[in-house]
């Protein structure tokens, strides 16, 4: 190309910036140097982020977080980078330094820095707690996504400055000394190097130093990142900080300028990305509202609780297409990406010893030992590629470094065009404009099990980016269920690849926190971290009205804290995207003496019915799945119906079976950490999971989905009722009243339905409910049990009969219900299956816990529906008798609630 086609070709380049600057007038303004704009722009690129502190964000072309670079590019930016710092140091002052890198941004830029320094160890904070890792230090990011850092290196010496290179423990690469500390034999000369991608305000600098400082005082510091975009305000501020501590601070950057930002630009970007969402959401095929992570700001951590599953399936939001949530085609439930490939797992031999990260501390022993290694991984990864032309290296979020070496050495071993990024927890909108920074974004839930709970995760600029291979590299703690399930990060990227690999590399655990191997190596994490020892389950009268035999409940207490809040109030938060109905709970409702006097006659006149499908189901469960059955309802509905059968098989065979009780939230899965109690204390092949009916299946195929990386457990649920075709054990598939379904905690021990918030249940929690022990006078729930079980004895006959007629039946789904639910979604323009409710239990959850629009009643169906409509009567809900109805009654959720579609007086009015 000659140099003018080349010059022209380069003038129609459109700057990924663009168009943020031409909307928000917003400005990247160089050093004043000839090129100084240009190499800014060449850098940096903007996009947008809800953010009550700075909307916009600096996207960074060499990084390798949000855009794939060239692996090589990303890698020389930060090597160069150390070469200057060793440069100013002196190669003397370069050994006895030490290289701190910030999480999640900067782990990789900081390490590429430390091999350009060559002779010094490298640490990063992280976000990642390691039980058994003390604690050396850490600091506050006021303008990150997640705010917190930790500090755990392995050896505290490291932050002493008390290190040597050139004498390297065995075991570690790192220097260990008698005593080192703060103390008298710390080093206050040696440098720390601090790496940021970017220096703005120097709040972060600040806040780190400040707080190392005051434990591991220094005379000298050196801050490194790609670009000093300080305003002039704050250029004053490091030397006068510097003098304040007593201690020399340098600033090493690539680019240097500024950002011009005009009057009132904070309030125009977030007006800016509220209009695009909301165009988004409004585009036919788009993807559903910002998921609650995304609707929070990025930057502050909102106290807002967040979602794992609910934008699972969003997806490239740009270019709105989707991929297929865990209900999708069977492709994707066996982890195979629609009309792609297979995930292949490449065995990367890992070089044992050798830490995947800066987390712990990374010495130059353990570059070493790295380096040699690295060509045949690469080769490993190329075999596997096949004739892929373009590559994708994906690292996870703080693991930067050894996805970005494998990316450098795969370039030496192929052919192909081989870029590199990373997924991040940073959510930022997307907006497929050459001008702007972020064209696609996938979102996927997190799959480490992170210490402040589930929520979304992000890959940037990979949808539609004509990636026709992608190598995920993970470390073992990330190789979870979440990453392989059907709306995880592999499942989503083999939706944009026609091959996706996943690497491996074993996470490192400190010698502080594991044992010894028997040649006295520390022992490294071939697989995930188990968590800690989970406590025995709660039971009554500590924990639920019920018997201490009846039922263990696998969840954690949490009846001290205030979860209630408004129907109208949650209802609007969950259908806008901004909560999860597992994040709050419902105000309990409290019967009329009228609803209390029709829920003792529902009961008496189904009793017998109900026993008898207590019993068809248990035999039916005896006579198939497994002589001695570990029965687990899924809390709360099923609860009852699990006693119920643990009742019956003692009354009928004398059998003393274990139940318990466990959470299954909707669109998060089953509470993991129950099932490894469970399989820590039970054969998995005896549990049988227990509710109490299905409706269009929702949660048959939830159990389903979640269940399918636990070896041992089937993912078959028995329900008293199937009236959904949902299930093949169930005590009957007629849609009858379950008294139980009337009442919420009076008739389920006093126990609420589950909660799962991040604030509330960590990573090895079981999830929560509440135990209303002040409503102890109302409560009906040992009625109820005893009142289904005086008539056990006058039920046998019928029953095996029945179940002699189940045994020999095709009792095959159907999933009649799920059509059903479908076809009146659509009919009655609602387009959401989850706002329809069939059948008379759930029809009674809408009208006590939601807010309903209408409800629609198979003609003529007689008592099983006196208790709807008089609940219905009191809400103002129109009931409309309708023909050709699967279930006796469906419940129809106000479609997009906002609080204006209720009346004064709190009844729902219909919607125009």
């Amino acid at each position: 190309m000659s140099e003018r086609a080349a010059g022209k070709e380069a003038a129609n380049v459109v700057w990924s910036g663009s168009w943020v600057a031409e909307r928000l007038g917003v400005e990247l303004v160089g050093d004043g140097s000839p090129d100084g704009d240009k190499e800014l722009r060449d850098l940096l690129g903007l996009a947008l982020r809800r953010n009550p502190k700075r909307a916009h964000l600096l996207v960074s072309n060499v990084l390798g977080k949000h855009v794939p670079q060239k692996p090589s590019v990303v890698y020389a930016a930060g090597f160069e980078l150390g070469r200057r710092v060793r440069e100013l140091l002196g190669d003397a002052a370069a050994r006895r330094a030490v290289v701190l890198g910030y999480a999640e941004t900067a782990t990789g830029l900081g390490h590429a820095v430390a091999d350009g320094l060559g002779v010094a160890p490298y640490l990063h904070s992280t976000r990642r707690p390691v039980e058994g890792v003390e604690r050396a230090g850490g600091f506050e990011e006021s303008h990150s996504h997640a705010t917190s850092h930790l500090l755990l290196p392995e050896n505290p010496a490291l932050l002493a400055g008390d290190h040597d290179p050139t004498d390297a423990d065995a075991d570690t690469g790192t220097q260990v000394r008698a005593g080192a500390g703060a103390g008298p034999g710390a080093d206050a000369g040696a440098p720390l190097v601090l790496v940021d991608d970017e220096f703005s305000t120097g709040n972060t600098v600040l806040n780190t130093i400040r707080a190392l400082h005051e434990r591991y005082p220094r005379s000298r510091y050196v801050v490194v990142a790609l670009v000093d975009m300080r305003s002039t305000a704050d250029h004053g501020r490091l030397t006068e900080f510097a003098a304040e501590i007593g201690a020399r601070v340098d600033l090493v950057t690539r680019s240097s300028g500024t950002v011009t930002l005009p009057e009132g630009v904070l309030e125009k970007g977030q007006a800016l990305v509220a209009a695009q969402e909301e165009a988004r959401s409004a585009r036919p095929g788009a993807a559903g509202p910002p998921s609650p992570k995304e609707a929070a700001s990025d930057e502050t951590a909102s106290a807002r609780p967040r979602t794992t599953g609910s934008a699972a399936a969003e997806a490239d939001v740009a270019t709105g297409s989707a991929v297929p949530s865990a209900a999708g085609s069977a492709a994707a439930e066996a982890g195979v990406a629609p009309g792609r490939g297979f995930c292949t797992r490449v065995d990367l031999q890992w070089p044992a010893g050798v830490p995947d990260g800066g987390r712990h501390g990374f010495t130059p022993a353990h570059r070493a030992a790295l380096e040699p290694v690295l060509p045949a991984m690469a080769a490993r990864i190329a075999a596997a590629l096949g004739d892929a032309r373009r590559v994708l290296v994906l690292g996870f979020e703080e693991l930067m470094y050894a996805p970005l070496r494998l990316g450098t050495a795969l370039e030496d071993h192929t052919d192909a065009e081989v870029r590199y990024s990373t997924t991040t927890r940073s959510p930022v909108l997307a907006v497929d404009d050459p001008g702007y920074a972020i064209r696609t974004r996938l979102v996927f839930p997190a799959h480490d099990n992170p210490a402040d709970g589930p929520g979304d995760r992000y890959a940037y600029n990979v949808a539609g980016a004509g990636f026709d291979a992608v190598v995920v590299a993970v470390d073992s703690t990330a190789d979870t269920p979440e990453l392989h399930s059907p709306g995880g990060l592999l499942a989503q990227l083999g939706a944009h690849a026609d091959r996706v690999l996943l690497v491996v590399v074993p996470s490192y655990v400190p010698s502080c926190a594991a044992p010894r191997t028997a040649s006295g190596l520390p022992a490294y994490a071939s697989e995930r971290q188990e968590p800690p020892m989970l406590p025995e389950p709660l039971r009554g009268p500590a924990f639920s009205s019920y018997a201490p035999d009846d039922v263990g409940w696998l969840l954690q207490d949490l009846s001290d804290v205030e979860l209630e809040a408004p129907t109208e109030e949650r209802e609007e938060a969950i259908q806008s995207g901004g909560a999860h109905y597992a994040e709050s709970l419902p105000v309990e409702y409290q019967p009329s003496a009228q609803y209390q006097g029709l829920f003792k006659a529902a009961l008496e006149l189904s009793a017998a019915r109900v026993a008898r499908a207590v019993g068809t189901v248990t035999e039916t469960v005896l006579a198939e799945r497994t002589p001695r059955p570990v029965l687990v309802s899924l809390a709360r509905a099923g609860t009852p119906v699990g006693v119920l059968m643990r009742r019956w098989a003692r009354h009928r065979h004398g059998l003393d079976l274990p139940h318990y009780a466990v959470s299954i939230v909707r669109g998060r899965g089953i509470d993991a950490n129950a099932l490894r109690w469970l399989a820590a204390h039970h054969d998995p092949a005896d549990v049988v999971f227990v509710d109490g009916w299905t409706g269009k299946g929702a949660i048959t195929r939830e159990l389903s989905a979640a269940l399918a990386e636990f070896d041992g457990f089937n993912p078959e649920i028995a329900v008293l009722a199937d009236p959904g075709g949902c299930v093949r054990t169930y005590g009957t598939r007629e849609d009858f009243l379950i008294p139980s379904a009337c009442l919420n905690s009076t008739v389920s021990g006093l126990i609420s339905r589950t909660v799962l918030r991040s604030d509330l249940v960590g990573p090895d929690d079981f999830h929560g409910a509440k135990f209303y022990r002040e409503l102890a006078d109302s409560d009906v729930s040992g009625h109820f049990l005893d009142t289904v079980a005086a008539h056990f004895d006058e039920v046998v006959d019928a029953v095996d009969a029945e179940v002699k007629e189940l045994l020999a039946a095709d009792r095959a789904p159907t999933w009649e219900g799920w059509a059903a639910v479908e076809r009146i979604s659509e009919e009655y323009g609602i387009h959401d299956v989850n706002l329809v409710k069939p059948g008379v239990g759930e029809t009674t959850r809408v009208l006590l816990r939601r807010v309903p629009w209408k409800i629609l009643a198979k003609r003529d169906a007689g008592a099983d529906l006196e208790h709807i409509r008089l609940l219905a009567e009191q809400r103002g809900v129109p009931v409309e008798e309708v023909d050709s109805l699967p279930y006796t009654c469906v419940g129809l959720i106000h479609p997009k609630y906002t609080r204006g579609a209720t009346g004064a007086d709190g009844k729902a009015v219909e919607s125009k």
